[in-house]
C-alpha cells in the first residue's frame, strides 16, 4: 500500500469514529431508552453501507478506504458486545437476548438490502 492509502486510512478512520460518536450520542439522547439504540442504529446502517459497497463491486484501494477505514471505524462490534454484557449483568436477560437477536437479524437484512441495491446501480 502506498503512503497515500495509509494516510487515507488514518484520516477516514478518524472520520468514521467521530461520526459514530456523534450519531450514537444524538440517537441515544433522543431515544432515552434503556436499550443501546444508538449502537444498534450505527451497526445496522454500517451493515447496509457495507452491503451497498459490496454490491457496487468496489475494490482495491477504494474498498480499503471505504470498507475498512470509514465503515470499520464507524461500526462497533466491541461496544455492541459490551452493552449486551452490561444488560445481562444488570439482570435484563430479555434485553440482552433481544439485542443480539434483533441486531443480527436486522443487520443481515441490511447487508442483503444494501447489496441488492448496489448490484442494481
Amino acid at each position: 500500500m502506498s503512503f497515500w492509502v495509509w494516510l487515507g486510512i488514518a484520516l477516514l478512520g478518524g472520520v468514521g469514529a467521530i461520526a459514530r460518536f456523534l450519531i450514537d450520542g444524538l440517537i441515544s439522547r433522543a431515544a432515552g431508552a434503556e436499550l443501546p439504540v444508538g449502537t444498534f442504529v450505527i451497526n445496522v446502517s454500517g451493515a447496509f453501507a457495507l452491503g451497498l459497497v459490496s454490491g457496487l463491486a468496489v475494490s482495491g484501494d477504494a474498498l480499503i478506504l471505504i470498507g475498512t477505514a470509514v465503515l470499520g471505524s464507524y461500526t462497533t462490534f466491541s461496544t455492541w458486545m459490551f452493552e449486551t454484557h452490561r444488560l445481562r449483568d444488570d439482570g435484563r436477560f430479555k434485553g440482552a437476548f433481544g439485542n443480539v437477536v434483533i441486531t443480527l437479524t436486522i443487520g443481515f437484512a441490511a447487508v442483503a438490502l444494501g447489496h441488492a441495491i448496489g448490484v442494481q446501480l
